[in-house]
């Protein structure tokens, strides 16, 4: 029978016991994050707007300035967060309510008397007299006595804007506990980066905590190109509202620079103003629009757009792109931002893997 030595059996007791500890130490930070589980995209959304505006916190943070100023420049960036994101859906929300009474009115109207027939359906190219007559059957009778009007089940109705509301009702949840998550990272200010920069130079070493900052250079580019792209593209495409007489151009272009943050989500706003031009008879001036919108979403989307993430990350022009897509297709909104945080790393992976500098 082979005896171990006094010395080989506490290195294996000591082996042991690290290795139960890395365990208990795991399944304590699972156990942790499944209880959270519910407000984890709170804590990421917090987490990138967070990395999105830092530069801006350390200009306006004075190194052991005191607590009264940590606080309000806290308050002060959560505040302007807030009000980007609510300031746009207060404002639709106001002119659509402004506006209500004319839309009570037609409604009365129409269920009185019935949907005249548009003069487009008229002179489209195919399926005219279908679109015709379904129309005459269907809504050009008062509503109330519509076929199509009776077929519509209520009930799905009802419990489809029950669904939406819960959702919006989340949806508000969520973002108030990512204020509240932002606020305390604002308030933690470079205290939290050092030490999130400690712990991630002690876990994996130099080359990890490199890693992680070109993953946050990459977020805080992303963040940049989707909110300037968005803008411009709202920008350009108000002024082609205001010039082929879209009705409410400015905020119909606030709505446009919003959806233009997503990619290819402008068409949904700008073809929308374009089939209004074309019901009110400006065929030129809906087609202008709408060509308009196309080259400005081409050009942004696929070449400035990723120019500017991959200018801040070095990132080729095609793994920005599969980032980007891919990420929202893989992860949602959020995966916008985390898609080319990956690419990031696969691209840095690479050049380690050749030697490359």
């Amino acid at each position: 029978m082979i005896q171990r030595k006094p010395g080989e059996i506490e290195t294996s007791s000591k082996k042991i016991q690290n290795a139960a500890a890395v365990g208990l130490y795991a399944l304590l930070v699972l156990l942790a994050l499944w209880v959270m589980r519910d407000f984890i995209p709170a804590v990421v959304w917090a987490g990138v707007i967070a990395i999105a505006l830092w530069p801006l916190l350390l200009r306006l943070e004075i190194p052991h300035g005191s607590r009264a100023r940590t606080v309000g420049v806290a308050l002060l960036l959560t505040a302007a967060v807030a009000l980007f994101v609510v300031l746009p859906f207060v404002l639709v929300i106001s002119q659509a309510a402004h506006e209500s009474h004319d839309f009570i009115e037609w409604f009365k109207q129409a269920e009185a008397n019935g949907l005249p027939l548009p003069g487009l359906v008229e002179h489209l190219p195919f399926s005219s007299p279908q679109i015709s007559g379904w129309w005459q059957e269907n809504l050009a009778r008062p509503l109330h006595d519509s076929p199509f009007i009776k077929g519509l089940h209520v009930e799905a109705a009802v419990t489809a804007g029950r669904h939406f509301g819960a959702l919006a009702a989340h949806g508000l949840i969520l973002f108030g506990f990512m204020l509240m998550t932002l606020f305390v990272m604002f308030q933690a200010g470079s205290r939290m980066s050092g030490n999130l920069v400690k712990a991630t130079r002690r876990a994996f070493g130099v080359d990890g905590a490199l890693l992680a900052h070109q993953m946050t250079a990459a977020v805080r580019g992303t963040v940049a190109g989707l909110v300037v792209v968005g803008i411009g593209e709202g920008a350009l495409l108000g002024i082609a509202y205001a010039i082929t007489g879209v009705p409410h151009a400015t905020l119909l272009g606030l709505l446009t620079a919003i959806a233009a943050m997503l990619p290819f989500c402008a068409p949904i706003v700008f073809c929308g103003a374009a089939l209004w031009l074309l019901a009110q008879g400006a065929t030129v001036a809906a087609i202008s629009v709408a060509v308009f919108g196309f080259v400005v979403v081409l050009i942004a989307e696929h070449f400035v757009r990723p120019l500017l993430i991959g200018s801040s990350t070095r990132l080729p022009f095609l793994l920005v792109l599969f980032g980007i897509l891919g990420g929202a297709q893989t992860f949602g909104l959020l995966g916008l931002f985390i898609g080319p945080a990956l690419m990031t790393v696969l691209t840095v992976l690479w050049r380690d893997w050749v030697g490359q500098d």
